[in-house]
C-alpha cells in the first residue's frame, strides 16, 4: 500500500468507534428494529403485558387468602370454611399456575426471537454498510479496522443480550409494577399514596445515577477497544514479537489497557450498586407510613384486614418488580450504549463517502488505452504530503509499460487510482477516453485487474481461491484453472500437495510460502483474464529463475494487452519497453528502456555518467499524449516510440522533469547492476567496482544513506556532513572480507548472459522436472455447506462447558490478597442479606399480626415499622456491598484471567498458532469479549444464587421450627422444580452454546471480509461474500430460533411450578390451621417466609440462560488462561551465550507440525561461522525461511541437531539468544505505535538502546531518518494499525532500523530488500559489509544476485537440503551448479 500518513496531531479528528457521538437512549435498543421486526416485537410486548399481569393477580389471590386466614384468626368463621374458602382460591391458583406457564413460554420465547432478530439486523446492516464504505473510511479509523472488526462484534452480542431476557424483564416488571398499584389503587387508594410516598424523591435519584453510567460505559469501551487491538496487533505478528522478546512487553502494555477499563467498569458497578441499595431501602421503608396510617384505617372501620394486605402485597410487589429491572440494569446500559455506537457508526457511513458508483457507462469493449492526466493526490488521513503532484501518464493499448520509483514515491498510489479506491484531488484518469468517474465500477474492476505485493488468499482451497478471479467463479472449470496455474509456473507446488487444487491455503494463505502465494495471485489474474492488468510488485517474493519464467510467461499472456507493471526491478523491463520513472510523487523521467540508458542521468543511465542535468523546459514534452502522438513504429519488436534517436537529449525517446532546485534526480537503482539486460555487461560489475573503491555515491535525497567503509572506522571525509553517517557503536571494526576481484574479473571477462528465452526455457526444464517433497496439511475450510451455508472452519469445536462450581472455584487462587478481603467481605454482606430475607419476612408477619390486636393496634404497628425500617437498612447497606465488592472482585478476577490468558497465548511455541483452532481472531474475540460475559457469574450471579441458597437454609431451618408440617409438604415439591429446573438448565446450555458457535461463524466471514477489503474490491466479490455472510447469518438466526422455543417453553414449565408449590403450601396452611394443630400467626409467619424464599429461588430462573452463556465464554477463557506456561521447547535450557559463535547444523531435518506430509529440511549439514556475511539462497519452498525459524528458536528441529558455540539448543537459554539476533522478515511487521516506539520495541526503558540518539542513529543507518523527520511529529507519530500507513519499503527500512537497534551479534535479512528500491538496497549491501567488519555476522536469505555477491559465503538449497556452498564467485562459474541454475545462467 501506498504512504498513507496520519499525523498524531490529526488522531482527534478522527471519528471514535468506541464511543456514541450522541447520548445514548433507551429508543437505542430499537436502533435496529424494522417493521419485520413488529410481529415478534408486539407478540413479546403482549406476552410481557399478559405474563406481567399475572404477578398483580397473584397478589390479589394471595391478599385474599391472607384476609381469610385473618378473618379465621379473628374468629369470625371456623375451620371448615376456611378449608373451603382457601380450596378455592387454590384451585385458582392452580389455574393461575397453568396459565403462567403459557404465558411466560411466550414472553420468555420471542423475547429471545426479538433479540435474534436485533443481532441479524445489526450485523447485515453493518456488513452492508462497510461493504458500500470507500476506501477513506477504512483508512481513517482510530484503532484500526481489526480492533474496530472485533468491538462491532462484541458490540452486537452487547445489543442481543440486552434486547432478549433482560429488555423482557424489564417491560414484564413495568407492567407488574404498573398492574400492581392499579390493583392497590383500586383497594385503597389513599393507603398506596401514603405508602409509596418516597417512591418519586427516590426515583429522582435513581435516574441521576444511571444518567453517570453512560459516560463510564463509552470510556470503558475505548480502553476496552485500545486493549483489543494492542491483542490483535502483537498475535497478528507472533514471529516478530517473539523474536524480540516482546512477550512481556506484550502482556504489559495490555494489562495497561485492561485495568484502565477496568476502573471504568467500577465507576457502573458502584452506580448500579447504589441503585439497587436505594431501591431496597425504599421497598422495605415504605412499611413504616403505611401500616401505621393501614392500622388507623382498620381501627375507624374505613378498611377491613383484607383489603389493607391487598393494597400491601400489590405495593410489595410493584417495588419489587422494580427491584428485579436493577441487576438488569448494567446489560440494559451497555446494550443501549452498543446500539447507539452501532447507530452512530451506521450513520456516519451513511454520511461519509460511500463506494465511487457514481459512473453508469458500460461500454461494450474496453480497448485498454490508459491516460492519466495532471493528477494530484493525497490520502485523507495525511492532507498535508502530496502522494502524486500533477502527474500525467499515458499507457498505451496493448502494451507493456512500466512504472519505477523507489518506496513512497507513489507508484501505488496510481494502481489505486487506476482501480478507483481513491479519487484524485485534481486532474482526471480516463480509460479509453472516458473519465473512470463516468464508468460502472463494477465495469471498471471486471475490466482492470490489480495483483499487489501482499497478497491476500480466502481460506478456501486453492481451486477455488484461482476461481475467484472470474464474476462466474462457480462455472470455472478445472482445465481453464489449469491453464491459468501452468501461467504462474504453480503446477509443481500444486502436484506436491496431497490434496492437490483441493488443499485448503488457510487464513490469508498462511499454509504457503510468500512466493507460492504471489504465483496463486498471478494464476487468478490470468483466469480473470482482462483487458488491462496491474503488477504492482507481483512477483518480488519469487527467486530469479521462477520470476523470469513467470515474467516471460506473463509477456506471452499478455501479448496485445494493456499491462503496468509497478516495480522496482529494473532487470524486468526489456529494451523497447516504455518506464515512467517517479520520486516523491512525480515523475521526473520517462522513455523507452535504451533510450534511458543513454541520458545523461537517472536509474537507467549508464554509470559512466557521472554527472546530473537537465534539459531545458522547451525540450520536455507537455502531454502524455506527446507519447501517442510522436510513436512511430519502426520495426517488429515496437509497438511504439518515435523514430529512434539515441542522443540524450531526444525528448520522443527520453523526457526529463523538471524538480526543484533544492532536488535532485535520485538515482534510486544501483546504475548497471539491474541493467545488464542484453548488453554484455557483468551483472557483478557495479557491485565489484563499488566493493574496489570502498564506498558508493552518496546522493542527498536517497532513501537509504551509505554506509562508507573507512580504514579506521572514522567518519566520511566529506565537506556535506549532512551526508554524513554515524559509526555503527559495536566494538571495533575488523578487516573486512573483500571478493577475490581477480577471479571476479576472470567471471566477468566470461561473459556468460545467455539469451534471454534460452536461459528461461532450460531452467524450466531444469526446475519443473524437479520434485518437491514438502507437502501441505489441508486447514478446514469455510466453504459453504448445504446445509444453509454453515461453515465447519467458523465453528469453535464444541467443549463440554465447566460446570458453574468449578468455574467459581478458581476464583479465590485468581484473586490477590487486596481483593480476597473484600470476596469475603461481599459473601458476608450476601449472608447478612440473605438474613434479612427471613428476619424481614418475621418482622413483617408480626406487624401482620397486629391487625388481629383489639387494642393497641396503632402503637404495635408503629413499632413493628419502625422495626422494619431498621432492617431495612441493614439490608440496603448489605446489598449494596454485596453487589458493588462482589462486582469488584469479578472485575478483578476476569481481569486477572484475561492477562495470565494474554500472558500464556503469547508464550505458546509457534507451532501452536498454526492450528486454525487458535486464529488470531478467535483468540482476540475470546480475550474481548468473553471476559465481559464471564464477569456477571461472579458479579451479579454468584452472590444472587448465594443469598437464595443461605435464604432458603434460614427460612426452611425457621420454618421447621415454627411449624414443620407444613414445612415439609412445601419440601415435597423441590424434586419436581429440581428437576424441570436442572432440564432447562441442560436444555439452556446446549443451545447457548449453539447459537454462540453460529455467531462465531458469522463473525469469521465479517473478520475475512474486512480485514482484506481490497483483495475483496479488486476482484469485486463483494456479492459473493455479502451472500456467505447473509447465509451465516441466517444459519445463525435459525439456531437462536430453535433456542428461543426450547428455552421459552422449558422457562414455562419451570415458573409454573412455582405457582404450584404455591398453591399447595396455602392449602395444607389452611388444614392444619383449621386442626389448631399450630397456631394462625405461625402458619402466616411461615407463609411469609415461604412465600419471599420462593419468589426469590424463582428470580433464579431469569437468570439461566445468561448463567449458560457466560459459563460457555467462561470455559474458553479458562482454556486459555491454563494453557501450558514456559513449558514448550523455548525455555528448556538454561545456557546464556554472549554471541553467538560457529552454529552447526548436524543432520537437521524438520516437518511443520501443522504440514506433516512431508519434511521441509532433510538432513541438513551447515556451519555457519561467526563475523562473516554468508547468503542463504534457493527457489521458493527449498527451506531457506526454516533455516532462520529453527535459528531463532521458533521451531525445534524434527531430528538431528543444531548447536550455537557447540551448545544444542535445546540447552540455551532462548530468550538471551534472540536477544543477540535480530531478524528482518521479508513482510515487515509493524507495531501500533509511534516510529521511535517501533524501533525501540520491546528494549528496556532505561537501555542505552533505546534512548532519542540511538533511535536516532539506528534509523540512520537504515536510511529512513530523513522520512521520519519529514513528518509532523517526527519519531512521535503515531504507525501501524489505526495509524500513519507506510509504503512496503519504509516499513521495511523501519523493521531494519529495529533489527540494528538492538546492537545484534548476528543480524539476519529474510528477503529483506524485496520490498526496496535499488538505491535503499545497496544501502542495505553496504550495511552489511560494515557490520561484518565490526564482527557482526549476517546471514542473508536472498533471491536477489546484488545481495548474493555483497556476502563472503553463499548456501544454496534445494528441496530441504544444501545443495552447495561457496564464494558467489565459485558457485556462477561452477557448470551445471544450483546457484547458475537459480540465476538462469546456461
Amino acid at each position: 500500500m501506498e504512504v498513507d500518513m496520519q499525523a498524531t496531531n490529526e488522531t482527534d479528528r478522527r471519528e471514535s468507534e468506541s464511543s456514541t457521538a450522541t447520548k445514548a437512549r433507551w429508543r437505542s435498543l430499537f436502533a435496529f428494529t424494522s417493521p419485520s421486526h413488529f410481529l415478534s416485537l408486539c407478540l413479546a410486548l403482549w406476552f410481557s403485558v399478559a405474563s406481567g399481569v399475572v404477578t398483580p393477580v397473584l397478589s390479589y389471590l394471595l391478599g385474599k387468602i391472607f384476609g381469610y386466614f385473618t378473618d379465621f384468626g379473628g374468629g369470625k368463621f371456623g375451620g371448615p370454611e376456611l378449608i373451603k374458602k382457601v380450596s378455592k382460591y387454590a384451585i385458582g391458583l392452580t389455574g393461575l399456575g397453568a396459565a403462567s406457564g403459557l404465558l411466560h413460554t411466550g414472553f420468555f420465547g420471542f423475547w429471545l426471537v426479538f433479540g435474534e432478530l436485533q443481532a441479524r439486523s445489526a450485523r447485515n446492516s453493518l456488513f452492508a454498510g462497510m461493504l458500500e464504505k470507500d476506501m477513506e473510511w477504512y483508512d481513517m479509523r482510530k484503532d484500526g479496522t481489526e480492533a474496530l472488526i472485533q468491538r462491532l462484534q462484541t458490540q452486537i452480542r452487547e445489543l442481543q443480550m440486552a434486547t432478549s431476557q433482560p429488555l423482557g424483564f424489564a417491560v414484564q416488571s413495568t407492567v407488574t409494577a404498573v398492574a400492581a398499584l392499579g390493583l392497590a389503587m383500586y383497594t385503597a387508594w389513599d393507603l398506596t399514596l401514603i405508602t409509596i410516598a418516597t417512591i418519586p424523591f427516590s426515583a429522582i435519584i435513581l435516574g441521576r445515577i444511571s444518567a453517570k453510567m453512560q459516560p463510564s460505559i463509552d470510556a470503558q469501551a475505548e480502553a476496552l477497544s485500545t486493549a483489543s487491538k494492542l491483542a490483535n496487533n502483537a498475535l497478528h505478528v507472533i514471529d516478530t514479537t517473539k523474536c524480540f522478546n516482546g512477550q512481556d512487553f506484550e502482556t504489559w502494555q495490555y494489562a495497561k489497557a485492561i485495568k484502565k477499563a477496568a476502573t471504568k467498569y467500577l465507576s457502573q458497578a458502584m452506580a448500579n450498586a447504589l441503585q439497587i441499595g436505594l431501591t431496597r431501602f425504599t421497598t422495605q421503608s415504605m412499611f413504616v407510613q403505611g401500616f401505621w396510617y393501614g392500622s388507623y384505617l382498620v381501627s375507624k372501620g374505613k378498611k377491613d384486614p383484607g383489603q389493607i394486605l391487598t393494597a400491601f402485597w400489590a405495593c410489595l410487589m410493584a417495588l419489587q418488580a422494580v427491584e428485579q429491572i436493577l441487576p438488569q440494569m448494567i446489560v440494559l446500559e451497555k446494550g443501549r450504549a452498543a446500539g447507539a455506537t452501532l447507530a452512530t457508526i451506521l450513520t456516519q457511513m451513511g454520511k461519509s463517502r460511500r463506494v465511487i458508483t457514481t459512473g453508469n457507462l458500460k461500454p461494450k469493449f474496453c480497448e485498454g488505452d490508459i491516460e492519466v492526466r495532471n493528477v494530484s493526490f493525497l490520502y485523507p488521513s495525511r492532507p498535508d504530503q502530496l502522494a502524486l503532484k500533477d502527474a500525467s501518464f499515458f499507457f498505451p493499448a496493448g502494451e507493456i509499460s512500466f512504472v519505477i520509483g523507489r518506496s513512497g514515491s507513489g507508484k501505488s498510489t496510481l494502481g489505486n487510482l487506476l482501480m478507483r479506491f481513491y479519487e484524485p484531488a485534481n486532474g482526471e484518469v480516463l480509460i479509453d477516453g472516458n473519465a473512470v468517474e463516468t464508468l460502472d465500477i463494477g465495469w471498471l474492476r471486471n475490466n482492470v485487474t490489480l495483483v499487489q505485493q501482499q497478497n491476500y488468499l480466502f481460506n478456501e482451497t486453492i481451486f477455488k481461491n484461482i476461481a475467484f478471479g472470474r464474476k462466474d467463479w462457480e462455472r470455472v472449470r478445472r482445465e481453464e484453472v489449469k491453464l491459468s496455474i501452468d501461467t504462474a509456473y504453480l503446477q509443481d507446488t500444486v502436484n506436491d500437495l496431497a490434496m492437490g487444487l483441493d488443499t485448503i491455503v488457510g487464513t490469508g494463505g498462511n499454509a504457503m510460502s510468500g512466493g507460492q502465494r504471489q504465483r496463486v495471485a498471478i494464476a487468478r489474474a490470468r483466469l480473470r483474464d482482462t483487458p488491462v492488468l496491474i503488477l504492482d510488485e507481483a512477483t518480488s517474493a519469487l527467486d530469479h529463475v521462477s520470476k523470469d519464467m513467470v515474467m516471460e510467461s506473463i509477456r506471452q499472456w499478455r501479448r496485445g494487452k494493456t499491462t503496468i507493471i509497478i516495480t522496482h526491478d529494473l532487470s524486468q523491463i526489456e529494451d523497447h519497453e516504455y518506464a515512467y520513472i517517479l520520486d516523491k510523487g512525480m515523475i521526473v523521467q520517462e522513455g523507452y528502456r535504451y533510450a534511458l540508458e543513454k541520458g545523461p542521468a537517472g536509474p537507467l543511465a549508464a554509470p559512466r555518467r557521472p554527472s546530473i542535468s537537465f534539459p531545458s523546459a522547451k525540450q520536455l514534452p507537455k502531454r502524455p499524449e506527446d507519447r501517442r502522438k510522436q510513436s512511430v513504429i519502426t520495426t517488429s519488436s515496437m509497438s511504439r516510440g518515435s523514430t529512434i534517436s539515441v542522443r540524450s537529449n531526444d525528448s520522443l525517446d527520453i523526457q526529463y522533469h523538471p524538480r526543484p532546485q533544492s532536488v535532485f534526480i535520485p538515482a534510486i537503482f544501483s546504475p548497471g547492476a539491474e541493467n545488464a539486460r542484453n548488453t554484455g555487461r557483468s551483472h557483478l560489475e557495479p557491485f565489484i567496482s563499488s566493493a574496489a573503491s570502498g564506498a558508493f555515491t552518496m546522493h542527498r535525497m536517497s532513501g537509504v544513506p551509505t554506509i562508507f567503509n573507512h580504514p579506521k572506522g572514522g567518519p566520511p571525509r566529506s565537506s556535506d556532513q549532512s551526508n554524513q553517517i554515524p559509526d555503527w557503536p559495536l566494538p571495533a571494526p575488523q578487516q573486512q572480507k573483500m571478493q577475490d576481484l581477480t577471479l571476479v574479473n576472470e567471471l566477468h571477462k566470461s561473459g556468460y548472459n545467455a539469451g534471454r528465452r534460452v536461459v528461461k526455457q532450460r531452467a524450466a526444464r531444469s526446475v519443473i522436472n524437479q520434485p518437491r517433497p514438502m507437502k501441505m496439511k489441508a486447514i478446514s475450510s469455510l466453504e459453504d455447506r448445504s446445509s444453509g451455508g454453515h461453515s465447519s472452519t467458523d465453528i469453535i469445536k464444541r467443549r463440554s462447558v465447566a460446570p458453574i462450581h468449578k468455574i467459581l472455584l478458581t476464583i479465590w487462587p485468581t484473586l490477590s490478597w487486596k481483593h480476597r478481603p473484600l470476596l469475603i467481605g461481599g459473601f458476608l454482606s450476601a449472608a447478612v442479606h440473605a438474613a434479612a430475607t427471613p428476619l424481614f419476612s418475621w418482622v413483617f408477619s408480626k406487624l401482620l399480626a397486629t391487625f388481629f390486636l383489639p387494642i393497641n393496634r396503632s402503637h404495635e404497628a408503629l413499632k413493628w415499622s419502625l422495626s422494619v425500617l431498621a432492617v431495612g437498612g441493614g439490608d440496603a447497606i448489605a446489598v449494596f456491598l454485596m453487589h458493588y465488592l462482589l462486582e469488584a472482585c469479578g472485575q478483578a478476577w476476569v481481569d486477572s484471567l484475561r492477562i495470565e490468558a494474554m500472558k500464556r497465548i503469547i508464550d505458546q511455541p509457534r507451532a501452536w498458532f498454526d492450528k486454525d483452532k487458535n486464529g488470531v481472531s478467535r483468540l482476540t474475540e475470546c480475550l474481548d469479549r468473553n471476559p465481559e460475559e464471564m464477569r456477571n457469574l461472579l458479579g451479579r450471579f454468584a452472590g444472587f444464587v448465594f443469598v437464595v441458597l443461605v435464604m432458603l437454609l434460614v427460612a426452611l431451618t425457621w420454618s421447621l421450627v415454627v411449624c414443620w408440617k407444613l414445612t415439609l409438604v412445601g419440601l415435597a415439591s423441590a424434586p419436581f422444580i429440581y428437576i424441570v429446573t436442572r432440564s432447562y438448565q441442560a436444555v439452556s446450555s446446549k443451545w447457548e452454546g449453539q447459537s454462540n458457535n453460529a455467531g462465531t461463524s458469522a463473525a469469521s466471514i465479517f473478520t475475512e471480509t474486512f480485514s482484506n477489503i481490497r483483495t475483496v474490491r479488486a476482484l469485486t466479490l463483494e456479492a459473493y461474500l455479502h451472500g456467505k455472510y447473509l447465509r451465516s447469518t441466517e444459519t445463525a438466526f435459525k439456531v437462536g430460533l430453535r433456542r428461543s422455543a426450547y428455552s421459552g417453553i422449558f422457562y414455562g414449565i419451570s415458573d409454573s411450578g412455582i405457582v404450584f408449590a404455591t398453591a399447595l403450601i396455602f392449602y395444607y396452611g389452611s388444614v392444619l390451621a383449621a386442626s389448631k394443630a399450630f397456631s394462625t400467626q405461625n402458619i402466616i409467619q411461615v407463609f411469609s417466609m415461604l412465600l419471599f424464599s420462593i419468589s426469590n429461588a424463582n428470580a433464579i430462573l431469569s437468570f439461566i440462560p445468561q448463567i449458560n452463556s457466560s459459563c460457555a465464554t467462561a470455559t474458553q477463557l479458562l482454556r486459555l488462561a491454563n494453557l501450558p506456561y514456559k513449558s514448550s521447547h523455548e525455555h528448556t535450557g538454561h545456557v546464556r551465550l554472549s554471541g553467538v559463535g560457529t552454529i552447526s547444523f548436524e543432520d537437521v531435518g524438520f516437518t511443520y507440525p501443522s504440514r506433516p506430509y512431508g519434511p521441509v529440511l532433510d538432513s541438513v549439514n551447515l556451519t555457519l561461522a561467526p563475523h562473516i556475511s554468508i547468503a542463504l539462497a534457493g527457489a521458493s519452498g527449498s527451506g531457506k525461511s526454516t533455516i532462520v525459524s529453527l535459528l531463532l528458536g521458533l521451531y525445534p528441529p524434527t531430528s538431528g541437531a543444531l548447536t550455537f558455540s557447540s551448545v544444542p539448543i535445546s540447552e540455551l537459554h532462548i530468550p538471551s539468544l534472540r536477544s543477540i539476533i535480530s531478524v528482518v522478515s521479508q513482510t515487515p511487521q509493524i507495531f501500533a505505535t509511534t516510529v521511535a516506539g517501533n524501533i525501540a520495541y520491546a528494549l528496556p526503558e532505561r537501555s542505552h538502546l533505546a534512548s532519542r540518539a540511538a533511535i536516532e542513529h539506528a534509523a540512520e543507518v537504515a536510511g529512513i531518518h530523513s522520512f521520519i523527520t519529514s513528518l509532523p511529529r517526527g519519531y512521535r507519530t503515531l504507525i501501524g494499525e489505526g495509524g500513519t500507513g507506510l509504503s512496503g519499503g519504509q516499513a521495511q527500512r523501519i523493521a531494519i532500523a529495529r533489527a540494528v537497534a538492538r546492537q545484534p551479534s548476528l543480524l539476519i535479512l529474510d528477503e529483506a530488500t524485496s520490498a526496496l528500491d535499488g538505491e535503499s538496497a545497496r544501502g542495505v549491501r553496504e550495511l552489511v559489509k560494515r557490520l561484518t567488519s565490526q564482527g557482526v555476522g549476517v546471514l542473508m536469505v536472498s533471491h536477489d544476485r546484488e545481495m548474493m555477491g555483497a556476502c563472503e559465503d553463499v548456501v544454496v538449497m534445494r528441496d530441504g537440503t544444501v545443495a552447495e556452498r561457496g564464494s558467489f564467485y565459485d558457485l556462477v562459474q561452477r557448470p551445471g551448479g544450483e546457484l547458475r541454475r537459480l540465476l538462469g545462467k546456461t
